[in-house]
């Protein structure tokens, strides 16, 4: 059991990335873009935690990060997996939510909208949200110091990315951003 989930963990983050490549078609049109370094920061990191999480090309075989923390039995496994399919659906909650207004950067869209409703009423950033829940569910399967690195990293890189978010959004919504940001948390809800 714990080899199939192991197995299938791989596929469903595809099946995530499948569906963000064929919703990305419908985007409305960029008007203003973040600045080059601050996405290149952010790209950088997310690859340095992705890599970390599931160790690309065995690069963290070795050493201290590869020693599992988290026993490999079926609770831990089982529960790390849900944990990721459940983060998954919320991110593909939220990208539909946003519907054309979505972008991988942080970006200004042509009739841009401040979407408030689905799992924006819960979080200001739910595809972060659902994304750090998956990747904590993912590092909980593989077990090893490494992905809890790796998620730390991401968390981090997330940070940085919805600073800029926060800014593109109170300068084009202003004092309506304002207040549903002192309604609604970031990314934990009550919480952050």
């Amino acid at each position: 059991m714990i080899d199939f989930v192991e197995h299938w963990l791989g596929y469903a983050w595809m099946a995530l990335l499948v569906v963000w490549l064929v919703a990305a078609v419908g985007s409305k049109r960029t008007v203003q873009r973040q600045a080059g370094g601050s996405r290149l920061l952010h790209i950088g990191l997310m690859f340095l935690g992705i890599a970390l999480i599931f160790n690309v090309h065995k690069w963290f075989d070795g050493g201290w990060l590869a020693t599992r923390v988290i026993p490999r039995n079926q609770p831990f496994v089982l529960g790390g997996a849900i944990l990721t399919l459940a983060g998954l659906f919320f991110c593909i909650w939220a990208r539909l939510a946003l519907g054309s207004n979505w972008s991988g950067t942080v970006t200004i869209k042509q009739n841009h909208e401040l979407i408030q409703r689905g799992p924006y009423k819960i979080v200001r950033h739910p595809i972060y949200t659902g994304f750090l829940f998956a990747l904590l569910g993912t590092a909980l399967v593989y077990g090893a110091i490494r992905g809890f690195v790796g998620l730390l990293v991401c968390g981090l890189a997330l940070w940085i990315k919805s600073r800029g978010e926060e800014q593109f959004m109170v300068q084009q919504f202003g004092e309506q951003y304002i207040a549903y940001r002192r309604e609604v948390r970031a990314l934990i809800p009550f919480i952050l």
